[in-house]
């Protein structure tokens, strides 16, 4: 009747983890120096021989560099000879695998509703959105962003043409869930199995629904879009986060 409790991870672990996450999402960028190891002790509130070992593990792993008297460095991707897989990846892709399971309820039952509620205004909002996901991805940085803005931005016009406040305001808070704990875990999802005509047809499925005002058609393609893309995670062959 009761489960094993998981073991935590060891503090070196951890704070090795912590330091990892900051260099992958760019707040400590290559060539930055880490604070020192007094620094770091007392940010986490440990000793500095933990920080000693976990500054020792992301050397390692190729992370950072020891400069002699200088401290440690961020390295670049194509100094780093170490190839391994935090524990953490897999943690944020089953998390947003279940939040795109979550979704696929709720976006179905905001999909229903805009198809019998929605107005002029609504759809011109939503075909906007659509639009916007139709154009090609440009060479540039910023054209991923975009792309998964207008997405975004596509799903919650839908929710706001159902006109239930308490759909919009959960959607809204599972989007900031992504954003703010998910973000790098769902762009690099996208990039690799959500930027496809396979994907657009879905979307648009979900519009075609909505203007025809086909109640039962719109929630079964937006949960089939949502599921699908839950799938199409788990599919992932690269292992990367």
């Amino acid at each position: 009747m009761y489960l094993p409790i998981e073991r935590p991870l060891r503090l070196p672990a951890t704070i090795a983890q912590a330091l990892a996450s900051d260099i992958q999402d760019g707040r400590l960028k290559v060539g930055d120096k880490l604070p020192g190891e007094q620094k770091l002790a007392a940010a986490f509130g440990v000793s500095r021989n933990v920080v000693r070992e976990a500054i020792s593990q992301l050397r390692y792993d190729g992370l950072v560099e020891a400069r002699q008297g200088a401290g440690a460095f961020v390295t670049s991707p194509e100094q780093r000879s170490a190839f391994r897989i935090s524990p953490e990846c897999f943690e944020k892709r089953r998390e947003l695998r279940q939040i795109l399971d979550l979704l696929a309820g709720v976006h179905a039952t905001a999909a229903s509703l805009a198809a019998l509620k929605r107005s002029t205004a609504d759809l011109a909002r939503i075909r906007k959105c659509l639009a916007q996901m139709r154009k090609p991805m440009a060479e540039d940085p910023d054209a991923l962003a975009r792309r998964l803005d207008a997405e975004i931005n596509f799903y919650n016009a839908i929710a706001a043409a159902s006109g239930n406040s308490y759909v919009i305001d959960f959607i809204l808070f599972l989007n900031r869930r992504v954003t703010e704990r998910l973000g790098s875990v769902f762009q690099k999802n996208a990039r690799a199995t959500e930027i496809s005509s396979v994907v657009l047809e879905e979307h648009e499925a979900v519009f075609s629904a909505i203007v025809s005002q086909s109640k039962n058609d719109a929630r079964e393609a937006a949960r089939l879009h949502f599921e699908t893309a839950s799938r199409r995670l788990a599919r992932r062959g690269d292992r990367a986060e």
